[in-house]
């Protein structure tokens, strides 16, 4: 049987841990923030919705990333959910060292919000938020946000699924599983 288990409770290797992460498809999000006068972007697919009372949201990001001590010196963040038609900017954020420049990223137009945090220009989505609290988590930090504002574009989604950057099918399946 493919994909059957081989392994016992506990044997799992950071390769089987890769391997298995690969099967899980998620939207694409890039993650925001300033301080002094210096803006920071990474683009993440590790972006939850967390709580409505209080409003939250939670993004894993390295923890030794220089985002994640920016996020808490300014104490706000934003999130930007990519459209299927910003691929180079989420390609553009995954690159190491890409995602910091002084004053504004002059190939990926950004506005603001409520809290100030930039924000990616024609976004499906975004939330503006204020720095909760940061969690450890391994070799990621989790930082949760308080959401200051929020909306909705227009758009289909960005995906990513088993290394790459993927679009949804054109037919929405029906609730029964059935393309519609």
């Amino acid at each position: 049987m493919s994909g059957a288990l081989t392994r016992t409770a506990g044997n799992a290797t950071e390769q089987d841990f890769r391997a298995a992460s690969r099967g899980w498809t998620t939207g694409v999000a890039v993650v925001t923030t300033t301080a002094d006068e210096e803006v920071f972007a990474k683009t993440v697919s590790s972006f939850s919705t967390l709580s409505l009372d209080p409003l939250l949201v939670t993004v894993a990001v390295g923890r030794h990333s220089p985002l994640v001590a920016a996020a808490e010196a300014s104490g706000r963040f934003g999130l930007s959910v990519l459209t299927a038609h910003q691929a180079d900017v989420a390609r553009r954020f995954a690159t190491p060292g890409a995602g910091r420049a002084s004053g504004t990223f002059t190939t990926v137009p950004m506005r603001t919000a409520a809290t100030g945090a930039p924000l990616v220009e024609s976004a499906l989505a975004w939330f503006d938020c204020r720095l909760h609290s940061a969690l450890p988590g391994g070799d990621h930090t989790i930082l949760i946000g308080r959401v200051a504002a929020a909306d909705r574009g227009d758009g289909e989604p960005l995906l990513y699924h088993d290394g790459q950057y993927r679009l949804l099918a054109p037919t929405p399946l029906t609730t029964t599983g059935v393309r519609a």
